[in-house]
């Protein structure tokens, strides 16, 4: 594949996956290339994915042991599909953000940030912020937006907040949170297009702008 538009490229990094897709800004933005390399860490870890340009769904197995290896063969084999230098960004689904509330780019930071509260998510964060930093080595200047799967419970309303325990953990802001906040506003927007605003988030509920 090879393309002189502008991209974007989205990066989701599970505790045994990574899935990605390339977006050409457009407009209309169009989606050119997607796949999820998966297994990792076990055997069978293998890449299979979708060119646009191409009918057929293709797959490669992986001789890499490890997520950090599995990381370098996936940044070696996009630079080879799409290259980098019409990538214009990358955006990261990051599991958990605490007080984060919205789209972030990424800083040293925002990554000492995630360092520090990554035992609050010991599956997905520490997989996450190894694939940002991977980017960050290969590709200093190549701007990088973490979005927060928990942004989209910060407007939740207060009793739905609050856990059934003792009120001195809330008031030392231990709360509920709830993850796939990234899924639910999308579901949010799409039900918005489809049923009318009426059906969409109002004032007040989790996906509403603001």
């Amino acid at each position: 594949m090879s393309s002189t538009a502008d991209s974007v490229l989205t990066i989701n990094g599970g505790s045994s996956s990574i899935k990605f897709a390339l977006y050409q800004t457009g407009p209309p933005m169009q989606r050119s290339l997607t796949g999820i390399v998966d297994h990792i860490g076990s055997s069978g870890t293998h890449l299979t994915y979708s060119d646009a340009s191409r009918d057929p769904q293709e797959s490669h197995n992986i001789d890499a042991a490890g997520h950090a290896l599995v990381v370098d063969f996936l940044l070696d084999w996009l630079e080879r599909q799409v290259g980098f230098k019409h990538v214009s960004g990358v955006g990261h689904r990051v599991g958990h953000g605490m007080k984060h509330s919205q789209p972030e780019r990424v800083s040293q930071a925002l990554l000492d940030e995630l360092h520090r509260i990554r035992s609050y998510d010991p599956d997905h964060l520490p997989r996450e912020i190894e694939l940002i930093e991977a980017f960050r080595r290969r590709y200093p200047n190549l701007p990088q937006v973490a979005c927060f799967d928990t942004a989209f419970h910060h407007s939740l309303p207060r009793v739905a907040r609050l856990l059934p325990i003792p009120r001195r953990f809330d008031a030392a802001e231990i709360q509920r949170y709830g993850f796939h906040g990234l899924s639910y506003a999308y579901l949010m927007q799409e039900l918005a297009q489809l049923a009318g605003t009426q059906a969409g988030p109002g004032p007040g509920d989790p996906a509403a702008p603001g």
